[in-house]
């Protein structure tokens, strides 16, 4: 999978929750591991995560 799309579908997918991760990018040090860096959210960013999950994804 094109690390980029999964990362514009992840960042799709917190907006539509109204979550933002504002360091959210992919990784350039390792591209070949097709990693997303998700970077550091304040703790009432990562609250409102946590609770998106647990009820689906439904804001």
């Amino acid at each position: 999978m094109d690390p980029y799309a999964a990362m514009d579908d992840l960042r799709a997918g917190l907006a539509e929750a109204g979550i933002v991760f504002p360091s959210l990018r992919g990784d350039s040090v390792s591209p070949e591991l097709r990693l997303i860096e998700l970077g550091r959210v304040r703790a009432d960013v990562a609250a409102r995560l946590a609770r998106a999950l647990q009820r689906g994804g439904r804001g």
